[in-house]
């Protein structure tokens, strides 16, 4: 199905596809012409609403979206509530206000799927990527609809995690994981420890460099929108079976379980077995789905119903990525009453 947009079809040739290369992840909304992003938005707020609600996200291409400058312009016309990068996991340097560098990571190596911030009381409904200068080779940024990841999950394994949660538990350690000063974005421990007891967080000082924080939280959520159950969560990826075994083994050699940088059991505090582990994988790898960047793209992603990843690549890969629309457990809490 592919139909212009009526209200702007004269003055912006913007043409909106549900589906597109062979399926609905994610959908396309592609500009021809002077097609004007920042312009067309305002008027289209249902329909990107409705295409991220049953797609899981939504690519805009051919608006020469390019800049951190124009994409904050997007942004703004997006969302009225463009969110800080707080209680981080991953290296991001931000460039404007809002905009941030994607995972400063290495490009040989691949990040898992997962839903962005999903380990917090309060994340991102949006998640939003704008591809400035795609990479030479690989650099795909993978989808995979969290929906659809849950409903692969055997019964008794959704009844377990339903029932205990996820626990995460956190080691700040200089030069191996994020450390305490970067992930809370203050050089004071009393801040860190205000910071904990608000967003119940538990945390002890193992030395003076590192702090240990554990904290439990649902593996399945309901969309505010939609009303439905997705799966979540970062069970996988922060589980250290998620790294590839070379060095996920070395870690553990290395520093020991009790100080992983990033590891999860489930809610009471067991170990996630690892043929569950296996499941949630294959899960994920069976769902996902992956289209090619271009410059000038903007990958607006659901946050709460799709997971992203982002794929090894060569060459000088750049894509901004910001985030928006604050939801949180007691805002949840509250819906279902």
């Amino acid at each position: 199905m592919t139909a212009p947009s009526r209200r702007s079809a004269r003055t912006n040739p913007v043409t909106v596809t549900p589906r597109w290369q062979g399926g609905s992840l994610p959908a396309l909304v592609l500009g021809t012409g002077a097609a004007d992003l920042v312009s067309w938005l305002p008027g289209n707020t249902e329909t990107v609403t409705r295409l991220a609600h049953d797609s899981g996200a939504v690519l805009f291409r051919g608006f020469g979206i390019d800049s951190p400058e124009a994409f904050r312009s997007v942004m703004a016309a997006l969302s009225r509530d463009v969110l800080d990068y707080g209680e981080r996991s991953s290296p991001r340097h931000e460039i404007t206000q809002g905009v941030y560098t994607s995972t400063d990571h290495p490009a040989d190596q691949h990040i898992a799927l997962h839903n962005e911030q999903s380990y917090t009381l309060d994340w991102p409904v949006r998640i939003v990527f704008c591809c400035q200068r795609p990479a030479t080779t690989g650099g795909r940024t993978p989808l995979a609809d969290s929906r659809r990841v849950l409903a692969r999950l055997d019964a008794p394994t959704v009844a377990r995690f339903r029932e205990l949660g996820v626990r995460y538990v956190r080691n700040y350690l200089p030069g191996i994981s994020l450390s305490w000063q970067e992930a809370f974005q203050t050089g004071s421990r009393a801040e860190v420890e205000t910071y904990c007891a608000q967003h119940d967080i538990s945390c002890e000082w193992v030395s003076d460099e590192q702090l240990r924080t554990w904290q439990v939280r649902p593996a399945i959520r309901r969309h505010p929108g939609t009303g439905e159950e997705t799966w979540f969560n970062h069970a996988l990826f922060f589980n250290n079976a998620a790294l590839a075994d070379e060095v996920g083994d070395g870690l553990l050699a290395a520093v020991g379980e009790e100080n992983l940088p990033y590891h999860t059991y489930f809610g009471d505090g067991s170990a996630i077995p690892a043929r569950t582990v296996a499941a949630i994988r294959e899960a994920y790898r069976a769902e996902t789905v992956g289209f090619d960047w271009q410059q000038g793209d903007v990958l607006l992603v659901e946050n709460m119903l799709a997971a992203h990843a982002r794929e090894p690549f060569e060459g000088p890969r750049r894509i901004l990525t910001a985030m928006a629309d604050r939801w949180s457990s007691a805002a949840e809490t509250g819906a279902a009453r």
